[in-house]
């Protein structure tokens, strides 16, 4: 259960001052014998008290779904002792790689569910591979009415909207960094009542990372670059542009050896965005989630991958087992000066509102209240707007201000 309330939306078309209650439920069960693994869960992600020009819509509300109901298998050894093949078939979450193209996404108050096949390898070398092949489920319905209304409408999934692909990684030892490729296809048609832009995406990504670890550095750095085709509007007859975007996030951070296991980390994130010139530049980031890297979603849900600069600082501690904090800063620019920033809606398609969009500082609060039961949070966002969020021909004055409050219970 979480209370969100946001002062000065940032988002152009929506209430400039917002508060909600967001009540997401979940139910798993599986059964298991021997290798063969049968599960489903149940979300139940629900609004209330919001007004007709709020900036809900089905990121928030999904009520009664069934988002998984999957077989799955096990095989060991298919490749000599050590190694393991599973299988999964139906519906299911996903977390790929990074989580920056392909996600269950976990701060949103509804996710990101996909039907298909999965299959995951374990080889004695200490590669691990993943290959997927689903559709994505378009949470239903999607009208603002029936969405306020917390109306009950099974998710679709269809062959109009398609994702497949998969990632290789290894590591050569525990304590040593690993390396991971991914790549992942997107293909995209119109459906009755639903024109897209028919995108059709093919997204290659290389990966380092060092995992955190106390008395020491770590660090990640990922390169992502997206080529294709994307229609230039939603009509039938919107021309087709050839796409090349790409994405960059890097961070090396310190592991102190203290008793609040303290990190402190240097950040840096950018996303191309369209610039003049016949080719869409547009990062799309697919499925990933934003809430690990960039900002909330919710009711802020403003700071994703797409046209954006931003180095950052940040740092994370947790002064007991029970709990944990962490505050981060970032400089936001735009990459593209004619594009839209961000995920915001706001746009000067003359570049003249320049690249400087002003300070982000946030910060997040956890305790447990009775350990492993019951769980509050508290996570709080200034943007200080600069430059161009104050002189875009759509952006609303002064700075913006968001807070939820929230109590998970776990049974």
């Amino acid at each position: 259960m979480r209370y969100e309330v946001i002062g000065n939306q940032i988002r152009p078309g929506f209430a400039r001052d917002e508060d909600g209650l967001f009540v997401r439920t979940t139910l798993f069960a599986g059964h298991g014998t021997g290798p063969v693994r049968v599960a489903a869960e149940l979300w139940d992600s629900r609004a209330y008290d919001v007004g007709p020009r709020s900036a809900v819509g089905t990121n928030e509300v999904n009520a009664l779904e069934l988002v998984q109901a999957y077989v799955s298998a096990d095989f060991d050894a298919p490749f000599g002792a050590g190694s393991r093949v599973s299988l999964q078939l139906g519906r299911y979450l996903l977390n790929l790689g990074s989580r920056r193209l392909v996600a269950a996404d976990d701060y949103r108050n509804t996710t990101n569910g996909y039907t298909g096949l999965r299959a995951d390898a374990k080889l004695p070398s200490g590669a691990a591979a993943t290959l997927v092949y689903v559709l994505p489920q378009l949470r239903r319905p999607d009208d603002l009415d029936s969405v306020l209304d917390n109306e009950v409408e099974v998710d679709r999934e269809a062959f109009d909207l398609q994702l497949w692909g998969g990632l290789v990684s290894r590591r050569a030892a525990p304590d040593r960094p690993m390396a991971e490729l991914s790549y992942f296809g997107l293909r995209e048609a119109d459906a009755p009542s639903r024109p897209t832009r028919d995108r059709r995406l093919h997204t290659i990504a290389a990966r380092v990372v060092r995992d955190p670890a106390k008395g020491r550095w770590d660090y990640e750095v990922e390169g992502i670059y997206q080529l294709g085709t994307v229609s230039s509007g939603l009509a039938a007859t919107a021309t087709e542009l050839d796409v090349a975007a790409w994405f960059v996030h890097a961070d090396a951070g310190y592991g102190f050896a203290d008793a609040w296991a303290t990190r402190l980390s240097v950040e840096f994130d950018a996303a191309s965005g369209d610039r003049p010139g016949g080719r869409f530049g547009r990062f799309d980031t697919l499925f990933g989630m934003r809430r690990a890297d960039l900002a909330p979603a919710g009711l802020y849900n403003a700071v994703g991958r797409a046209n954006l600069v931003t180095p950052g600082l940040r740092v994370e501690t947790a002064p007991s087992k029970r709990l944990d904090l962490f505050a981060a800063y970032r400089a936001l620019w735009l990459a593209s000066r004619s594009d839209g920033f961000s995920t915001t809606g706001l746009r000067d398609p003359t570049g003249r509102s320049g690249a400087f969009a002003g300070h982000q500082v946030e910060g997040r609060a956890r305790w447990w209240l009775v350990p492993e039961r019951l769980r509050a949070e508290a996570n709080g966002l200034w943007l200080a707007r600069r430059g161009f969020l104050r002189r875009a021909p759509n952006a609303p004055p002064g700075d913006t201000r968001y807070l939820s409050l929230a109590l998970t219970a776990s049974f």
